[in-house]
């Protein structure tokens, strides 16, 4: 067991720094010798799903849930990789398993709040975010979650409370470098924007939407070819099938930009 527990840190180790083929490579053998071990199929799965194998991903995590129904990786897993996938009733009753085993994991609540926000359910949504944030207040992902929903119903200065609570709790977080950055930009105050999204890069090279984000402030301050650059770079860091539609915009926005430069 102790190996196993070894192994796992490893393969955490390898998300965290960007190699998730490393992890993948790591858990196979594990997962295959351990099919009831509820942390370790989670892992695998997003695993997995980070590499670009999304269906063996949602495969391995849907059989897991099968075998241990009430495991709450497993659910939390699943969850994450069928809102991954644009399956967003599977990703809910997944979320809302775990909610309903324990109304008290805050997690779970956020990340049900998480997918009646991108079904424009934003009342439901914010309510998720604020039972999670009385159960536990110092938590940035509620934080974070709350300010997007504040903001989407236009509640300007309460979402900038939000962004900046969630970076007050918690400084190197680069997301939230990156959501006032956002919020800034919508804002119009370009410079802050730029500064907060170069900090959140710095913080994290491998953010492929602050790419984005800082490709559009730079495209609006007219330094086209540095927008190229930075909409390339996102290109090369967002794979997953969810971004898509957005590579397929930003790929096209880089041909007609290249005839200006």
């Amino acid at each position: 067991m102790h190996n196993l527990e070894v192994m796992l840190g490893l393969a955490r180790e390898a998300l965290e720094n960007g190699d998730p083929n490393e992890a993948v490579k790591l858990l196979r053998p594990q997962a295959a010798k351990h099919p009831d071990h509820g942390e370790l199929q989670a892992l695998y799965g997003e695993a997995l799903v980070d590499a670009g194998r999304l269906p063996d991903g949602l495969k391995v995590l849907e059989e897991a849930s099968r075998r241990m129904p009430e495991d709450h990786d497993v659910l939390s897993a699943l969850g994450d990789a069928c809102f991954e996938a644009g399956f967003p009733e599977r990703a809910q009753a997944a979320y809302q398993a775990i909610v309903d085993r324990d109304p008290e994991d805050a997690d779970a609540l956020v990340s049900l709040g998480l997918v009646h926000f991108h079904q424009e359910r934003i009342d439901q949504a914010e309510l998720c975010y604020r039972k999670a944030l009385a159960i536990e207040p110092d938590s940035v992902f509620a934080w974070h979650s709350l300010g997007d929903a504040c903001f989407a119903q236009g509640l300007v200065d309460e979402a900038r409370k939000c962004f900046e609570k969630a970076l007050e709790l918690d400084p190197e977080d680069p997301q939230g470098h990156f959501n006032l950055a956002e919020f800034l930009y919508e804002n119009g105050d370009l410079k802050a924007a730029e500064a907060r999204c170069r900090e959140a890069i710095r913080r994290d090279p491998r953010f492929g939407f602050a790419y984005l984000t800082l490709g559009n402030i730079c495209l609006d301050q007219e330094l086209v070819q540095e927008a190229v650059q930075c909409f390339q770079k996102f290109l090369t860091l967002e794979q997953g099938p969810s971004s898509k539609e957005i590579r397929d915009e930003v790929a096209a926005l880089i041909e007609g930009l290249r005839e200006e430069i």
